[in-house]
């Protein structure tokens, strides 16, 4: 079944309204908690419950052989992706970030054609986008190479290091599949990456600023049960029955309703630049998956490695199971 209907609609609407929404639940979060300690136990307590269930479903520890590369997806993607994600929401808006995120695309089809072993290469088509899309960004923090200038950039180098980070962990994912299940081995990523944040925290002394709050409370858990668990467990269903890619154009939605979210209950400014940039790069990402060739001589029958972030629908073919890893970096 290749297109969206039933279950599987509801699963994916699921998906574009919890994860478009965990940048609000990020911004909510980080103006009560510290960001790393904030990011860590989160995706500390996302794994552990993940592993429960995974358990209770009768899926199996993941072998011995795959923990490192799991380990190491982990903390691509969380620690060095998401864990900065948090981080830059204090100096950007929630919209902001979501729409830079967006840009995972972009770094994914680079890496995957500089680092031996990919699918893609690089021709002056995927150059063009990748262009674009960058312009995109740079309109993002000022209309004017001044105003880029006075920009406090801060947020922008953060999620752009995000960016690049989890489409590493992407890269490395694809050449190296594990034989874990697409829960088990999330649960594991989930753990090994929030226990290293969680310990950046504490090496950075955030404990005393340490306070819970009810809004604190109230963004953890949601992050916990509809970011990770019930998010990550509708994007499965919906892979399932549904193609990668139409199930992929999530990313598109995403930073659409994280826009509008922060506009209507946080009152972040919105202005015609904000959609001037994310229509930019969102044309690239799209010229960039239409102009995205195999190359000559590799094997086009792997799949992305990951779920929530923009990239996960560059395979041209649907995973035979769902993804091996959690959430983007929001």
């Amino acid at each position: 079944m290749a297109a969206l209907k039933g279950k599987a609609l509801i699963a994916y609407l699921i998906v574009c309204v919890f994860w478009g929404s965990t940048y609000l639940a990020i911004k909510i979060g980080v103006t009560e908690l510290p960001p790393f300690l904030f990011a860590g136990l989160r995706f500390l307590i996302g794994g552990l419950v993940l592993l429960a269930i995974a358990r209770a479903l009768g899926d199996p520890l993941p072998r011995r052989g795959d923990w490192k590369t799991l380990a190491i997806v982990g903390l691509m993607l969380l620690a060095g992706g998401n864990a900065f994600v948090v981080w830059s929401e204090q100096y950007v808006a929630s919209g902001i970030a979501s729409i830079f995120v967006v840009t995972v695309a972009m770094w994914t089809a680079l890496f995957d054609a500089l680092i031996p072993g990919g699918q893609s290469e690089l021709n002056w088509k995927v150059m063009a986008g990748l262009t674009l899309g960058f312009l995109g960004t740079l309109f993002l923090v000022g209309a004017t190479p001044a105003e880029i200038m006075a920009a406090d950039k801060r947020g922008p180098i953060a999620l752009t290091i995000a960016s690049a980070s989890w489409s590493l962990g992407t890269v490395y994912a694809k050449r190296h599949p594990t034989k874990a299940s697409p829960y088990m081995g999330a649960a594991f990523q989930m753990i090994v990456g929030g226990s290293t944040v969680a310990l950046v925290g504490t090496l950075l002394g955030e404990w005393p600023a340490w306070h819970l709050s009810a809004r604190g409370i109230g963004a953890i858990a949601y992050l916990v049960v509809f970011g990770s668990v019930l998010g990550y467990s509708a994007y499965a269903y919906a892979l399932r029955h549904a193609s990668a890619t139409i199930v992929g154009t999530y990313a598109y939605v995403n930073p659409v309703i994280a826009v509008l979210l922060g506009w209507l209950l946080l009152h972040e400014p919105v202005q015609a630049r904000t959609f001037i940039a994310m229509s930019t790069i969102l044309a690239a990402v799209v010229w960039i998956q239409f102009s995205h060739k195999p190359a000559v001589g590799r094997s086009d029958g792997q799949t992305v490695g990951k779920s929530d972030d923009p990239s996960s629908h560059l395979t041209a073919r649907p995973p035979r199971r769902p993804p091996q890893t959690e959430e983007a970096p929001s």
